[in-house]
């Protein structure tokens, strides 16, 4: 029996392992990939920018086991968790959250220093800092006007953990707190993405509840979105070998939900065009969440195998590799991570990632805990009304 330790290990070394794996190659097409590296099949992977001069990689270096936001924003969650020990909200969000990336310092591998994580994070996270400090918002009301995107979604997971064996407790906390950062199809994602982390943890659970779990919980877009990709995945299953016409064709339906395909990038060019990219819509859905549970259902729950085809994929590749890797790893605990990876992972980024999710475990445990307690008054509060 894997236990919950294991569990809570692999969540957190899994989103560290999915982002550093994916990182190198972030935003890149699918065919840029498969140009350039053929197929990454491992954390020991130079970036394609490595090379540029400083000032164009934002005198940034990745590659090689680096982590990126991804795991630093699990991570910050993580240790308010640990001070609060207790569920969050909004409010959680605006306050300690807030204090964890913007005013506390921590190593960014990124840097090769220490630093705040809001010196390292893309727009739509800093928009934290603007909304709940700057504006001064209501917690409630801080994602509103956000660039709509995967960046809650990306480090939600801790709170599938907290909420283990309750999807709907976890979907529910996770729209609670993330609300305070981001809003409609990618507010959804962190609500569904938690679910599914926290369905991961029932014992004897299936590939096929999981899935089933976040279909059932899922809204508009999100819920068509997976639901498509998830039949995709189901009729193309003896043909997963062929990379390209699975790509093609999750690619393809994508498109209904997330038009912009492989125009990922910010130029000049685009200032002052009109266009529904990352804008707020009940129809549209994030990509990654989607293709991290037909990946996961394609290949029957194999774990490297479904984490090197999500990355492979293209484009935001290092998220899609955390929302596999935490699903997966909170369902078969961290010993499906090869020692060799947590060892790079650990040594590179100077993190203490294992010291880090056993602290963490010791407060999920905690909580749980504490809900059991209180579901129990209420069982003797019924017994009392029958």
């Amino acid at each position: 029996m894997v236990t919950f330790q294991e569990r809570v290990r692999g969540v957190v070394l899994a989103t560290a392992l999915g982002d550093a794996m994916g990182a190198p190659i972030e935003k890149l097409s699918y065919d840029e990939i498969k140009a350039k590296y053929g197929r990454v099949e491992g954390l020991n992977t130079k970036w394609y920018k490595e090379d540029y001069p400083p000032e164009q990689r934002l005198n940034r270096m990745r590659g090689r086991g680096i982590i990126t936001d991804d795991t630093l924003m699990t991570l910050a969650l993580m240790r308010v968790y640990n001070a609060k020990k207790r569920h969050l909200d909004a409010y959680d969000m605006g306050e300690e959250f807030l204090k964890e990336i913007a005013f506390r310092t921590t190593f960014i591998p990124e840097f090769a220093k220490e630093a705040l994580i809001i010196d390292r994070l893309f727009y739509p996270e800093k928009y934290i800092f603007m909304r709940h400090t700057l504006s001064n918002c209501d917690p409630r009301e801080g994602g509103i006007g956000n660039m709509v995107n995967c960046g809650a979604a990306m480090y939600i997971a801790p709170i599938g953990v907290v909420n283990a064996c309750n999807p709907k407790a976890a979907y529910d906390e996770a729209i609670a707190f993330a609300m305070g950062h981001q809003c409609s199809y990618g507010l959804e994602a962190a609500g569904v993405l938690a679910a599914c982390v926290a369905k991961a943890f029932e014992p004897g659970v299936l590939i096929e509840d999981i899935v089933n779990t976040a279909i059932k919980l899922a809204k508009d877009g999100t819920k068509n979105a997976i639901r498509d990709l998830v039949n995709i995945a189901n009729n193309l299953k003896e043909y997963k070998e062929d990379k390209d016409r699975i790509v093609n064709a999750f690619h393809e339906a994508l498109l209904k939900y997330s038009p912009m395909g492989n125009d990922v990038g910010r130029h000049i060019d685009k200032v002052g065009k009109p266009s529904n990219h990352y804008t707020p819509s009940r129809l549209f859905s994030i990509e990654e969440l989607p293709l991290a549970l037909a990946y996961i259902l394609l290949n029957e729950g194999e774990f490297y195998e479904s984490l090197l085809d999500g990355i492979n994929s293209g484009r935001d590749t290092d998220s899609i590799g955390v929302m596999i890797g935490v699903i997966l790893c909170a369902m078969k605990g961290y010993k499906v991570i090869k020692e060799s990876d947590i060892e790079l992972l650990e040594g590179v980024n100077k993190l203490n990632l294992m010291e880090s999710a056993d602290g963490f475990y010791i407060t999920a445990k905690e909580i749980i805990n504490k809900d059991l307690e209180k579901y129990e008054k209420r069982k003797e509060l019924l017994k009392s009304i029958s």
